[in-house]
Formats: structure tokens, C-alpha cells, sequence
């Protein structure tokens, strides 16, 4: 599903130059639970940002389901996400302005979809992630484990083989946190990959394949039995 090669990624000012990636080279393939781990600044979240088509890189070679995306545009790269990635982030970047269902509603209004089709997807999502009884409340009205569970339904909505979650339980309690990451692993063991940023041990430990990043670069990885 993904590959990258020698991707690197280099952030320049006038005086300055930050190499955030160098040379990463990264195979996943359908159906994987990847946690990526390293200190901060290792450049974890540009890469996550790489293979969700939310940033280029400098150098190197990414395709995506066979097709090489490193170069697109940025309209092109959003057409991608629209309909091929759902995203989760420690910060639920929910509208406080709109309920529950209208959140998860959100991507589908971007693709266009009937009312009724938009209906029908938010119903199902919701009762996946078990939030149906919530769908009028607003999300100041939630806790963060909810709030989560919003987020990851409206990443859901539009079908994605492909869930990026950047530190998707940061903002949680221990209980959330595992609550949140059970419902992960659970959506994985149905087919979805899912490419996850984690300071976490508890939270990596649901992955299939741990990678370690260190200045940018993979320093190792662990590949966990089935």
C-alpha cells in the first residue's frame, strides 16, 4: 500500500537549514498496524505528514497503492485524502459551532454525496464507535474519550483503507487512551491499515511492526507475532 523511498524532507529559512527526514525507507503493506516511535523533533509527524499527502517531500520517491504521489499537486493530493485517507489527531479538531452528526457529516458534504447516503454513513459510524445516543450533542458537551471517538468516526465516514493517527490518545486519560486504542485495533483486524505517531509503549503495543526514528532517519524496527 505504501512505499517510500529515500524520502527526505528539508526545511529551509535564509540562514537555516532543518533536515526533519533523510533518506526514509518504508514499506507497509494493506492490512498493517504501524506505530512509529522516536523523541520529539525525530521528524514522526513530518513523515506521517508525507504519507498522508498533507505535505511534499524534498527528495525521494512515495507511492501510494502503486502510484507515485511525491510530486502532486496539492489539488490532486487533496482529491487523494478526500477519498482514500481518514486522519486522527491528538487534538480533535471537532466544530464546536455543529453537533455530533454534522461533524462526522463534514467529509461527505466535501464529496458531494446525497443527504440521504450522508445520513445513512453518519448513523452507521456512529454506532460503531458507539456514540449514536450523542449525535445532537455538541462537542464541548462530551468528554475527550468521546470527543475521540467523534474524530475517528468522521475519519471513518468516507470508507478509508488508510487511518493516519497522529498521538491519538495524547489528550486522554489512561482509560480513554486504551478505550480509544482497542477501537483502533479493532477497525484493523477488520482490514484497515493504520499508520500511527505514539510516544506510548502501552499504545505501540497494539501495532503489528514498531519503526524507530532518530534524526530523521529509521534506526530500527521491531516486527511483533501474530
Amino acid at each position: 500500500m505504501i512505499k517510500t523511498t529515500a524520502i527526505s524532507k528539508y526545511f529551509r529559512t535564509d540562514e537555516i537549514e532543518t533536515i526533519a527526514l533523510n533518506g526514509v525507507n518504508l514499506d507497509i503493506a494493506p492490512g498493517e498496524f504501524i506505530a512509529i516511535m522516536g523523541p520529539s523533533g525525530c521528524g514522526k509527524s513530518t513523515l506521517l505528514n508525507i504519507i498522508g499527502l498533507l505535505d511534499s517531500p524534498t527528495s525521494g520517491s512515495y507511492k501510494l497503492n502503486g502510484r507515485e504521489v511525491s510530486a502532486l499537486k496539492e489539488k490532486e493530493r487533496g482529491q487523494i485524502r478526500k477519498g482514500h485517507i481518514g486522519f486522527v489527531f491528538q487534538s480533535f479538531n471537532l466544530i464546536d459551532e455543529i453537533d455530533v452528526a454534522h461533524n462526522v457529516e463534514l467529509p461527505l458534504t466535501y464529496l458531494g454525496l446525497s443527504r440521504s447516503e450522508r445520513r445513512k454513513r453518519v448513523g452507521e459510524m456512529l454506532e460503531k464507535v458507539n456514540m449514536s445516543h450523542r449525535a445532537s450533542h455538541l462537542p464541548q458537551q462530551l468528554s475527550g474519550g468521546q470527543q475521540q471517538r467523534v474524530a475517528i468516526a468522521r475519519a471513518l465516514v468516507t470508507h478509508p483503507r488508510l487511518i493516519l493517527a497522529d498521538e491519538p490518545t495524547g489528550n486522554l486519560d489512561s482509560k480513554n487512551g486504551r478505550e480509544i486504542m482497542e477501537l483502533l485495533s479493532g477497525l484493523n483486524r477488520e482490514g484497515t491499515t493504520i499508520v500511527m505517531v505514539t510516544h506510548s509503549d502501552r499504545d505501540a503495543a497494539y501495532a503489528s511492526r514498531v519503526i524507530h526514528l532518530f534524526d530523521g532517519t529509521i534506526v530500527g524496527e521491531i516486527q511483533k507475532k501474530q
